[in-house]
């Protein structure tokens, strides 16, 4: 768990953004410098708080240039022989702070341990209703949304959250907008180009809320560039990844989360890293399900409003079959065990409670990393190829024969890096199991 000195520097960097951030005008508006990119998984990424000059708006000042993220690992490589960390993923679609305070809720958990999430914004909740004619959807009439748009007090809401988000170290990554599922002009049935515009049009509503919601002009920007923040996605209902990564590919993205896979080591697919959400178990049942509230839901009740008697037992379930995940994955291969979620109150809110009890019990263990996929992302891409082919060779659940030491040890090329006994980065190496 992290120090009280450490976490309150976090927390000083962090009120000192947003004091700037909150004095910035549109005068200041600029865009960062470039310059020479680092090598993936070699740049130092914990910097001190960004003086309130090097806070640039961007465009209308819905967004702002703010240096580096805070609160970022280095990615390191691997030394020879070192048994791989247990990456978490915990993700959360269409991103939004509503009357349930969810968003707000899961933020405060994953710092009270100690960790990173993904929350993947559905751009239409910085959309207020009397701008919806503003979206263009592929395949539907212009300001149409299966999801609905948002209202003043929702998007302000949800800037908060986004903001706060972003300052603790999370990852703003995107649902897209309008939801749409099924044959019937679904996201299942759009080309790629179908899929640019969805895409061009995500950014466009989180880089231009204050145009669209003049009410909303005083408020803070978000503390970073989307377009350069934004590098992964899943899509609705996990509908459309082969053209949508097609588009995105093209469009900066690193990852996308919309496939279905097992616990194994994830691999590159046409230039994306594939980080799937995964077949997991379900405690008494003769088969499994994804890694996901609304597949456990669908099982056992089919209904988000099933029978109350049962819903501590479904979320015990739930809690249950991601806890087994979670152990033959870090008893076996190692592979990051990947969940996704959604601010729901389903069957009495069951779902977000077996979740809560999966990160309060798995991201204080020991060797144990509870990252976003940005965070794993720059981590696989530090790696040895070699080595991560050697990984991607283990089925779920299975352990290295002759132990890691032997079946690492070959790494290639790897130069001595700060490290715990665990191989795991510095900072990690006050965690204990509890």
């Amino acid at each position: 768990m992290m120090a009280a000195t450490k976490r309150a520097a976090v927390g000083a960097v962090a009120a000192a953004l947003i004091t700037s951030l909150a004095g910035c005008s549109v005068a200041d508006t600029g865009s960062p410098g470039t310059g020479k990119k680092a090598a993936p998984g070699t740049e130092e990424r914990s910097p001190a708080a960004a003086p309130k000059g090097a806070v640039r708006l961007i465009g209308d000042g819905s967004t702002a240039f703010t240096g580096a993220q805070p609160k970022m690992p280095v990615a390191e490589r691997m030394q020879p022989g070192r048994k791989p960390p247990q990456f978490v993923v915990f993700s959360w679609d269409g991103a939004g702070e509503d009357s349930q305070k969810l968003f707000s809720h899961f933020r405060e958990v994953a710092k009270k341990y100690d960790a990173n999430m993904t929350y993947f914004l559905s751009g239409v909740y910085l959309l207020p209703e009397g701008k919806k004619a503003l979206y263009n959807p592929p395949q539907h009439s212009v300001g149409r949304s299966d999801i609905g748009f948002n209202d003043i007090q929702g998007i302000r809401d949800t800037l908060t959250e986004l903001r706060a988000a972003w300052l603790d170290g999370n990852e703003i990554g995107t649902h897209f907008n309008g939801h749409f599922c099924g044959p019937d002009g679904g996201v299942g049935t759009w080309s790629a180009e179908e899929w640019k515009s969805e895409i061009s049009q995500a950014k466009a509503f989180v880089k231009n809320w204050k145009t669209n919601a003049p009410a909303l002009k005083n408020e803070a920007p978000l503390p970073f560039d989307y377009d350069k923040e934004l590098i992964g996605a899943r899509t609705p209902c996990l509908e459309g990844q082969k053209n949508m990564v097609a588009a995105a590919r093209t469009m900066g993205f690193r990852y996308d989360s919309s496939g279905v896979g097992n616990q194994v080591w994830p691999t590159k697919k046409n230039g994306l890293w594939d980080l799937p959400l995964q077949l997991v178990p379900v405690p008494g049942r003769a088969f499994e399900t994804l890694s996901m509230d609304y597949n456990f839901m669908f099982n056992q009740s089919g209904t988000t409003q099933g029978d109350p008697a049962q819903h501590t037992f479904w979320g015990n379930q739930m809690r249950d079959g991601l806890l087994q995940a979670f152990d033959r994955a870090y008893n076996g291969n190692r592979a990051p065990l990947i969940i996704g979620n959604h601010f729901e109150s389903w069957n009495g809110g069951t779902y977000m409670r077996a979740v809560e009890e999966t990160v309060k019990t798995v991201c204080v263990r020991k060797e144990v990393r509870c990252v976003s996929f940005r965070q794993l992302a720059d981590w696989l891409d530090a790696q040895d190829p070699a080595v991560l082919a050697a990984l991607g060779t283990l089925k779920v659940g299975q352990k290295p024969e002759q132990g890691w030491e032997a079946f690492l040890k070959t790494s290639a090329d790897s130069s001595p890096v700060p490290a715990g006994p665990d191989g795991r980065a510095a900072k990690d190496a006050d965690r204990s199991a509890e």
